[in-house]
C-alpha cells in the first residue's frame, strides 16, 4: 500500500520538475508560469514539513495531539507574498514584450 507521505512526495517532486522544466523555456509566459509552480511547490512542502494530522487541535491546551501552526502561517504569508510578486513579474514581462516586440526572456528572436 502506498503511503500518504510518499504520493506527497511525489507530488511536491512532479511539480518541482514541471515548474524548472518551465523555467527553462525561451519565452517569458513560461517562465513566469514556472516560477509559479515552484512557489506552489516549496509552499506544500513547508505545509508538509508541519505534518500531516488529522483531527489534531490547533490550540496547544486541547489535548496530547497538536497540529503546528508555524507552517500554516508562513505557508499563507508566502501565497500572498507569491501573488504580488507573480503580479510585478508578468508586468515586467509585458514592459519587456512591449519595448523590445519580442516575448524572449534575452528580448531577441531566435536565428533559424
Amino acid at each position: 500500500m502506498i503511503s500518504m507521505e510518499f504520493l506527497l512526495a511525489t507530488g511536491i517532486g512532479i511539480v518541482t520538475a514541471a515548474g524548472i522544466w518551465l523555467l527553462l523555456r525561451g519565452r517569458s509566459f513560461p517562465v513566469v508560469l514556472g516560477l509559479s509552480l515552484l512557489g506552489y511547490a516549496v509552499n506544500v512542502f513547508i505545509f508538509a514539513m508541519g505534518r500531516l494530522w488529522t483531527g489534531a487541535a490547533p490550540i496547544v491546551d486541547r489535548g496530547p495531539d497538536v497540529a503546528d501552526p508555524l507552517p500554516q502561517a508562513l505557508v499563507l504569508t508566502a501565497i500572498v507574498i507569491g501573488f504580488a510578486t507573480t503580479g510585478f513579474v508578468i508586468e515586467l514581462a509585458l514592459r519587456s514584450r512591449h519595448d523590445n516586440g519580442s516575448d524572449h526572456v534575452d528580448g531577441q528572436e531566435p536565428r533559424r
